[in-house]
């Protein structure tokens, strides 16, 4: 695995670095140790997300990004340096995947908007077609998300995790019932108590 800085501060980015004053820091991270693989943070992190994004390059190089979304942890670790998730039927444009014939590199960005992170992963990805590989489909399936068309597996080679800055909080249904479910349950006992209190005061009148 290299470092993120290796492959993302090219001579036109250090030139610019070097423009603007934050050269000397950025020098310094590409210098360190690359890491052998994803850490136990990396893969609690990944284990946790329910969608990312996904940036390929067109043939005639535009970039295009692309939402992934599914149930939590429906992006598989599969060891220190590989991930691997099931593709399901979508528009059927497969923009992404004609890019992937061209150039296999792909940028992916895990968000955690509540606790305003985020991990970027430089990898490389292959993908195949279900019936060639079955158990591997079976490994990646998520209960749920409709017909599997293709497995993709990422091959990470650098990864970075970002400043919390300028990330907005965003939380999902189940994070905001998680949250508001006290308070719920506290306003569902005082209607109880206020239905029996109804009920002592209406007979208390008879």
């Amino acid at each position: 695995m290299k470092n993120f800085g290796e492959i993302m501060f090219t001579d036109a980015v250090q030139v610019e670095q070097s423009r603007r004053g934050s050269r000397d820091g950025y020098a310094k991270m590409t210098a360190r140790p690359a890491p052998t693989g994803l850490s136990d943070r990396e893969a609690a992190f990944i284990a946790e997300r329910d969608s990312f994004y996904m940036a390929s390059v067109t043939q005639t190089g535009w970039p295009y990004v692309q939402h992934r979304g599914g149930p939590k942890g429906f992006l598989k670790i599969i060891n220190a340096t590989t991930l691997g998730m099931a593709d399901y039927r979508g528009n059927k444009q497969y923009v992404s995947t004609g890019n992937f014939k061209i150039d296999n590199r792909v940028s992916l960005f895990l968000m955690d908007y509540p606790n305003r992170a985020r991990l970027k992963l430089l990898a490389r990805v292959n993908v195949e077609d279900v019936v060639d590989n079955p158990k591997l489909a079976e490994q990646f399936f998520s209960e749920g998300q409709g017909r599997v068309e293709q497995l993709m597996t990422f091959t990470v080679e650098a990864f970075d995790w970002n400043c919390p800055q300028f990330i907005t909080p965003r939380f999902t249904e189940n994070q905001v019932r998680d949250v508001m479910k006290p308070k719920l349950d506290e306003l569902d006992r005082l209607e109880v108590e206020n239905a029996a209190l109804k009920d002592r005061l209406a007979a208390l009148g008879a």
